[in-house]
This record gives C-alpha cells, structure tokens and sequence, in this order.
C-alpha cells in the first residue's frame, strides 16, 4: 500500500466493533450502508481519550471555549473562513442542532423545504418540529445541481426556512461558489432563514472547493451553518457538533435554543478539539485515501457493472449508483442477500428510487470483494 494513504484493520478485527456499522447484519455481510469509516481513529484524538481515560475523566463537558477557538481556527487556515469563536454554540450532534433551529424559525404547520435525494433524517427532522415538508429536488442532468429556478418559486410562497445539504449527502456534490451566492441573494429577497448541514465539509475531497455558506455577502443575516468532526474523523458516537451565527440577527435565534452545554458529550468536545488542532495532516491523507477508493471503485464498476450510472462523489465516501440499468426491483435486498449491505435509495426520497448509497470509506480489499458480489447479485 502506498505509504500516504491509511491502513484499515483486518476484517475480523473490524467485525470486532460494537457499533450499528459492524452490529446491525451478520457476520457474512460486508456492511457498506451507515456513513461510518472503517480507518483507526487519528493518533493524536486516540491519545487524548485514552488520557481521559486514564485520569477517569468522564464527566460533563467543559470545554467550550476552546472548542470554538480550536473550529475557527480550522475554518480560517482550511477555508479562509473568519469564524468568532464566540458565534459557536454547542450541540450533542448535527441533528439535533437543525431540530432545535427549525423550532426556533417554525410553528407547527409551516412549510420546510429540503432538495432530496437528501440524507433520510432531514424528513424526520421536519416531521419532528411537525413542519409540512416542501421537497424542491435537486437538478440532474451532467451532474446533481440545486434547482435555482426551482427554489426561487417556492421560496416566493414564503416558506419558514430551507434546510440545506453543503455538502450535499448522498450524491457528493460540493455545491459551487455561485450557485450558493445566488441562493443566498434569493433567501435574503425572500426573507427565508437557511439552516446549511455542512457536516460533511471537511471531506471535499481534492480537486474540490468547499465553500462555506457564511463566507458569503450576506449570507449570515439569513442562514446558519452546523458543523462536527464527525464524519471527517469518525467521531459521531462522541455527540459533540456546533451551530455557527455570523450576525446579530440569527445569534438571537441561536440564544433561543435550549442550553446544550450539559449535553453535549465531553469526549466528544475533546475530541474534536484534538481534531481540528493536531489531526489535519491525517485529514490529508484520508482524503488522499477516499480519493483513491474512488478511482477504484470507478474503475471496478465499469468492468463488473457497467450499467451502473454515477458521478463521482466531489465530497466524503459516499458513492450514489443509478442501478437502474440492472433491471433489479430491489437492488439494496439483491445486494444483502449477496452479502453487501447498503443504503436504498428511496429512503432519501422517491427521486431515490432505483439508486442505492454504498460506503467506500474501507479497505480497497473490502471494496473490491464488496463490487464483485454486488456483480453476482446483478447476474
């Protein structure tokens, strides 16, 4: 193996995890589906847990302070992004944070716009908030595109507020620069607040550029952005996330939330902080690694299933194959019953259908076994 890309354990070491990913099927399934990595954690996040650890550390979290210092520190070095350390209020996860926004913006009734395919919980977050669900799905023709034109018909119906996906889960689009200075012109022509899910940001992978929805001109007198080192380091069962405000304005909707601090998990604080301050070279290496898995999985799927449409994903691990071309009702349970467990696509809305989400985030030797049973399966 290269010596710039990450390890990932042996299988029969990874089926040794307790987590949903390595729990949820049986031992003879390559599980491909939730959005969890199979790389060891960062040498420098693993030392400081197990230094908490040691100390029997394993109270309520305390350090909030420096978890803003230590994310607009990452933002302004890795974005150019100026973040006030002070503007980053703490939540147990990014869920949680769009939820308790979309209670601050909504009343029961209002209508919530989100553009599937869309990661599945943002359904059930505007369920949660008993919002009415206005879906203005995504643009495809070369590619996955927000629907400007689109939006900007239903944002003229006044809607309570648009949840965005920056990047977008699941198709991997790294949303361009224009297009967001353009929706955020309509959201501020409009008066529609933008809660932006940018969980994903870290992993624009190379070639890509992040853009961060606050960075642009007056973006943050309408929007808000939520961020974690959860997906970029592997770190969601820690329950440590952050809401960002950039004015005045939605710094009062942000003062409006319930006090998170006691529930945000202190791992979880810990740990990101050692992420965004003493782990972005390993960022950089697994971002070369991802970026790696891509090419093989591109390669592969055009020799073992070439009916098999997709986009290589600009962001994150996460492939979104148009498998349509099978001629399979069913790919996902075609899939498992040959032992790869992956995400249907219809649970990120019915524009899903006949797609599935599959994890490259592992070994090229996982990866490889995984495409020729889901080639068997095709057979």
């Amino acid at each position: 193996m290269r010596p710039d890309l990450l390890p990932v354990p042996p299988l029969e070491q990874l089926r040794q995890r307790r987590s949903a990913k390595w729990q949820a099927f049986g031992p003879d399934v390559l599980p491909l589906w939730v959005a969890e990595m199979d790389f060891e954690l960062a040498p420098a996040i693993a030392a400081t847990l197990a230094e908490a650890v040691r100390r029997s550390d394993t109270g309520y979290a305390w350090q909030i302070a420096e978890l803003g210092r230590a994310l607009a520190g990452f933002a302004g070095d890795r974005w150019g992004w100026q973040v006030d350390p002070a503007a980053v209020h703490p939540v147990s996860d990014v869920g949680v944070g769009v939820v308790d926004l979309l209670r601050a913006l909504t009343r029961p009734g209002d209508a919530v716009l989100i553009s599937p395919p869309v990661y599945p919980p943002f359904f059930t977050w505007v369920a949660e908030v008993r919002g009415r669900l206005v879906e203005v799905p995504l643009r495809h023709s070369d590619g996955w595109r927000l629907d400007l034109p689109a939006l900007e018909a239903a944002f003229a119906e006044r809607p309570a507020a648009y949840v965005l996906c920056n990047p977008h889960n699941p198709v991997g689009r790294v949303h361009a620069r224009q297009e967001l200075a353009e929706l955020v012109e309509l959201a501020r022509h409009y008066q529609v607040p933008i809660i932006s899910d940018e969980v994903h940001a870290p992993l624009a992978l190379p070639r890509a550029e992040f853009t961060p929805l606050l960075s642009l001109p007056g973006a943050a007198e309408v929007a808000v952005s939520v961020h974690a080192a959860s997906k970029a380091w592997n770190l969601a069962g820690l329950k440590a996330a952050a809401i960002i405000t950039g004015s005045s304005r939605m710094a009062e909707v942000a003062g409006r939330l319930p006090d998170n601090r006691w529930r945000v998990g202190h791992f979880g604080v810990l740990a990101s902080i050692a992420a965004y301050t003493e782990e972005v070279a390993w960022l950089d290496r697994l971002l070369a690694t991802l970026l790696d898995r891509r090419t093989q999985l591109q390669s592969e799927l055009a020799e073992r299933l070439p009916s098999v449409r997709w986009h290589p994903p600009e962001a994150s691990y996460l492939a979104w194959l148009d498998c349509a071309g099978l001629g399979i009702d069913d790919p996902a349970e075609a899939f498992l019953r040959h032992g790869v467990a992956v995400e249907a696509g219809s649970k990120f809305g019915a524009i899903g259908r006949s797609h599935v989400r599959l994890n490259f985030g592992t070994s090229a030797e996982i990866l490889s076994t995984a495409v020729d049973r889901m080639a068997k399966a095709a057979d």
